[in-house]
């Protein structure tokens, strides 16, 4: 028992960790991880985080592919310059940033393992890309059961839980490697690794690209979580529909130097900011329907903190989009405050990171 609770302290330690993130390496070969591992499945990312010393370290791959016809002549090509890349039906597969590179020579679009944060039903290769994705970033476990722990979505509100399947294709693949995995919902995991001052007692929010994942905890218990179906992805498209341009160019757009704390300068930022705003109002609203309709909710004494993560936090003046909506609505608890996670992009990966620890056997 008292190692367990070492584990447990040193998993509070390391969630106060600061972060050091960097992209997976084109030619880079994966990690034999040295200590439990991390892992955000996300729609269009996977980062892998460990525990070193006075840090955290995370790398990040690209979760989509880009296919192009075989031949011998090309694959002497990509052998030579080191790209990620499987063989099938006589087609190469280009994995991560490898994919992404090829696709602008092409002036095409990547294609993605996953769709709206769960397995893309329409990608007949997604779950075995998404696995030769993964095996970018770790090497089968060095050490026989090793602690890993990846992140899931939430059950789509009003929708089909579609996440048992997703969730035990992953669980399937790790435990081929060697490792003993466990997943954590998103929504905890950003508490996880943001809350360790409020005792992990709060509402976790991870808006990535493919869906915004909600999580109520309670001394890091789960009491509500869920999620709804739209995200980044969903802003770029609409923004897209609305004024004539591809999702892609949209996303480019919205990432170099979009802002929601001063006027928009040109039709495709008035889109950007309409469509964040219908984004967060109904985030806002699905909370307020949820916490109304439980009896879950424990008796907390005092307001708890809600914070953000994920890549559609990022453009400044989202921080006093989300309070100003948040005035809107009726929550049945008190908000003591609204913080923007210290480094969105890898929160959830860290937050998965600060599980594993806990469960190191």
């Amino acid at each position: 028992m008292a190692e367990n609770l070492e584990n447990v302290d040193t998993a509070i330690e390391a969630s106060k960790k600061v972060v050091v993130s960097r992209e997976k390496e084109i030619g880079e070969s994966a990690e034999h991880p040295k200590g439990p591992v991390g892992l955000d499945i996300g729609t269009s990312h996977i980062v892998m985080a460990q525990n070193k010393g006075k840090q955290v370290n995370t790398v990040k791959q690209l979760n989509a592919f880009f296919t192009i016809p075989y031949s011998k002549f090309t694959k002497k090509i990509l052998v030579e310059n080191d790209v990620s890349f499987y063989e099938k039906n006589n087609q190469f597969y280009i994995l991560g940033y490898s994919a992404e590179n090829f696709a602008k020579m092409f002036n095409a679009n990547t294609r993605r393992t996953m769709e709206q944060g769960l397995l893309n039903a329409h990608e007949e290769e997604g779950i075995t890309v998404l696995k030769s994705i993964i095996n970018t970033l770790i090497k089968d476990s060095p050490k026989r059961n090793e602690v890993i722990c990846f992140s899931v979505p939430g059950a789509p509100l009003g929708g089909p839980d579609s996440v048992v399947y997703h969730e035990s294709i992953i669980k399937m693949h790790l435990t081929s490697l060697g490792y003993k995995p466990s997943s954590i919902n998103e929504g905890l995991a950003t508490v996880m690794a943001e809350l360790a001052n409020d005792n992990f007692t709060g509402i976790g929010i991870s808006m990535g690209g493919g869906m915004c994942n909600i999580c109520l905890s309670y001394l890091s218990v789960p009491i509500i979580t869920y999620s709804i179906q739209k995200g980044g992805d969903y802003i770029d498209t609409m923004v897209g529909i609305s004024v004539g341009e591809k999702a892609t160019t949209i996303k480019s757009m919205k990432e170099k130097d979009f802002s929601l704390s001063s006027p928009p300068r040109n039709r495709v930022e008035t889109a950007l900011e309409i469509y964040y705003i219908e984004l967060v109002r109904s985030l806002l609203k699905s909370l307020e329907t949820t916490l109304l309709k439980t009896d879950k909710i424990p008796k907390i004494s005092t307001p708890i903190p809600i914070v953000l993560s994920g890549g559609t936090v990022l453009p400044n003046g989202f921080k006093e989009l989300f309070k100003k909506t948040l005035r809107e609505v009726n929550l049945p608890i008190n908000i003591s405050q609204v913080k923007i996670a210290d480094d969105p992009l890898n929160t959830t990966a860290k937050g998965a990171m600060v599980m594993a620890l806990s469960e190191e056997i």
